[in-house]
């Protein structure tokens, strides 16, 4: 089974080589630039706050609006410089400034606010969207219940194990992209949350987490295959 702590840009060389012509020599470039450097991105332009999180509509479960008031600004959806040759489409997540861009054209990004991993549960490499679910079941992994045996009082049978069924209580929140790498599942999801106050913060077991506006903004515009780069802290 994949150690998550383990799964760092080291042991992916392969992966990225195996992405081919969707990836560039950027990728190198963009791991390589100084941390303080590939967090200095120009804002260009922000949505209307107030009309992004809102309840969001035409949905099985609700969305409900958010209190963006009480999230740093960092954090919200804005368009910005995006300064690495990556791909039109193409996803990088940078966890030290709790930032994911999906890249829009040349120089160009949507910037969006993420949770990422804790301490001990942060990972780096390449990845791709192999998988996409809208309102999916949560089935936690057998350690992740080992570790935290308080949520068995949460857990119900799913089509997929014992987990929590899509809805308004699932941790995963309203949608779930999932991440591919080796030929398999690596057990890493961008997915939503039930707590948008975690955006900015190392919080998961690995995941990158998102306010349920924002994944379900980004889903409608992502494919499968999508490669995904994640950068070392």
């Amino acid at each position: 089974m994949l150690d998550r702590r383990a799964f760092s840009l080291s042991g992916l060389t392969a992966i990225a080589a195996g992405l081919g012509a969707c990836s560039s020599g950027s990728v190198t470039a963009l791991r390589s630039t100084p941390p303080a450097e590939r967090r200095s991105s120009r804002t260009l332009s922000r949505p209307n706050y107030a009309e992004v999180y809102a309840a969001y509509p035409g949905e099985r479960f609700p969305i409900f609006a958010v209190d963006y008031g009480r999230i740093d600004p960092r954090y919200l959806r804005q368009t910005v410089e995006f300064p690495w040759r990556e791909p039109p489409g193409s996803i990088v997540v940078d966890p030290g400034s709790y930032h994911l861009y999906f890249v829009e054209s040349l120089g160009v990004a949507t910037r969006y606010g993420v949770g990422v991993g804790r301490e001990g549960f942060g990972w780096a490499g390449a990845a791709r969207i192999n998988m996409k679910r809208d309102w999916p079941d949560w089935v936690p992994p057998r350690e992740m219940v080992e570790r935290q045996p308080e949520i068995r009082a949460q857990l119900e049978q799913t089509p997929r194990g014992l987990g929590v069924r899509g809805g308004p209580k699932s941790p995963l929140g309203a949608r779930a992209m999932y991440l591919f790498g080796e030929g398999r599942d690596l057990g890493y999801r961008i997915h939503g949350t039930l707590e948008p106050e975690t955006v900015g913060s190392n919080v998961s077991s690995g995941c990158v987490r998102m306010i349920n506006q924002d994944i379900a903004h980004l889903y409608a515009r992502v494919a499968l295959g999508t490669p995904v780069t994640v950068l070392a802290a």
